[in-house]
């Protein structure tokens, strides 16, 4: 069983003077929490003007989230911003009766129902990034977080939208994401200062330049779905394009059609690659943990490819990739924007505050985890399901608000993971200092420089 304690940011011993911690959040929101914040199950603060109410406990978890999720459905001020020159009023952020409508739309597309169609792509991609890696020289240095992210990028245009989008435009738009979490402003404060929703926010010319480059990608995916619609091809542009809102009839607007895309390319790419990079990391740092993935490769696999069938015999590659997104959640703050005054655990919650679920907390919590810095696969296998608290464990979200698209991630990264691992090793590049930074997600800093050694 592994014992490897992976890094995370130092945590100050009391809580931030209010300067020091705008200061950390604007660089890595992640150092802000000191250490008491991994043992309360509800707690508050304030930033400027506005309270922050942050839920750590299964109970306040589910009261906020699901209970009460009618009043606690705006995602976040700062959330809406920085998204909002990517995805326009796309799911991920739109509230309220719009939301309904593009969820009751847009939902089915990535459903489970659909995975015996998506499989076979996701393995095909994996496949052609497995050869390419087993043919470089013995110990040639890769970005491990790049070519995630480009080999994610590549599985949901092929799988998704059904063109594939080849290296250049996927290298383009995973720089350009890079580029856009680095510059954009990770604290609204002028919503912290109580100004108006409706006074514009100006973000830096860096920002409109790689939201410039993320459309043209964009962009040219539609372009190319939209020339295979006159052979009948099926792809999410045609799905968008035909679908009708069940309740209603009405159709999406060519406007809605692209932020539902972008929704759908950004969150499908973007929470995977980060979380297969991180497994790749942990692995190359815990060898009884990786020694036992291969076991299970080779014992199930026997060198072949994997398949939708595979997936409830690759036992321990899920609980790897389980524990890594524990460690390291995708999306490590959910914040949601009070609509109206409630009462969580006998506090008042004004109208106007921050409410969030940390999973960065939740996940590492005193009490609900057993060593809960460690790197412990085995924690996630079944036999070990019933130490589990429910609502202590929410890496794809909760809620009405949960990840549609949980389903496909989950798949994708457990086959690419089964692929690439029954043909190589990757190592850590030595003296890398690797450290986790919460941005829009959290990623292993800008790039993870590792070797790629051949098995076998």
């Amino acid at each position: 069983m592994s014992t490897f304690v992976p890094p995370y940011p130092e945590r100050p011993a009391e809580p931030l003077p209010l300067r020091t911690m705008i200061t950390k959040a604007r660089r890595n929101f992640l150092g802000v929490f000191d250490q008491k914040c991994f043992e309360y199950q509800f707690f508050s603060t304030r930033l400027l003007a506005r309270k922050v109410f942050v839920c750590n406990s299964p109970d306040t978890v589910a009261r906020a989230f699901i209970t009460l999720h009618e009043s606690f459905e705006r995602k976040s001020p700062q959330m809406r911003r920085a998204l909002a020159p990517l995805i326009g009023d796309g799911l991920l952020i739109s509230d309220g009766a719009l939301w309904q409508q593009r969820r009751r739309i847009v939902a089915p597309i990535t459903h489970a129902s659909r995975l015996s169609l998506f499989a076979p792509t996701m393995v095909e991609a994996a496949n052609e990034t497995a050869e390419r890696w087993a043919a470089l020289p013995p110990g040639s240095r890769i970005d491990a977080l790049r070519e995630m992210a480009t080999l994610t990028a590549e599985i949901i245009c092929r799988a998704i939208f059904g063109p594939r989008l080849g290296a250049e435009h996927a290298g383009e738009v995973v720089s350009a994401f890079t580029a856009y979490q680095r510059e954009i402003r990770h604290l609204d404060l002028a919503y912290m200062l109580r100004l108006p929703d409706w006074l514009p926010r100006f973000q830096p010319r860096a920002v409109r330049r790689q939201a410039e480059r993320i459309d043209r990608v964009m962009r040219h995916i539609i372009r190319l779905c939209e020339e295979r619609l006159a052979s009948g091809e099926p792809s999410v542009i045609r799905m968008l394009l035909e679908a009708r809102d069940p309740e209603t009839g009405e159709a999406l607007d060519r406007t809605a059609v692209r932020n539902e895309a972008a929704v759908t390319f950004m969150a499908g790419h973007e929470g995977t690659a980060n979380s297969l990079a991180w497994t790749w990391f942990l692995l190359s740092q815990a060898p009884d943990a990786e020694e036992r993935l291969h076991a299970e490769l080779d014992e199930v696999l026997g060198g072949r490819l994997p398949t939708l069938d595979d997936m409830p015999r690759l036992v321990f590659s899920r609980a790897v990739f389980e524990e890594a997104i524990r460690l390291y959640p995708s999306v490590p703050v959910l914040g949601r924007q009070a609509l109206r005054d409630e009462v969580i655990r006998n506090r008042q919650i004004p109208a106007g505050s921050l409410v969030a679920v940390v999973p960065w907390l939740l996940h590492r919590h005193r009490r609900l985890w057993d060593q809960p810095d460690h790197f412990i696969p085995e924690r996630f296998l079944p036999e070990n399901a019933a130490s589990r608290q429910r609502y202590s464990y929410v890496p794809f979200g909760i809620g009405p608000r949960v990840c549609t698209g949980a389903a496909f991630g989950l798949t994708e990264a457990i086959l690419c993971l089964a692929t690439l691992a029954q043909r190589v090793r990757l190592r850590l590049v030595p003296g890398t200092v690797v450290e986790p930074v919460g941005r829009l997600s959290l990623r292993p800093s800008d790039a993870l420089p590792m070797l790629v050694e051949r098995r076998g």
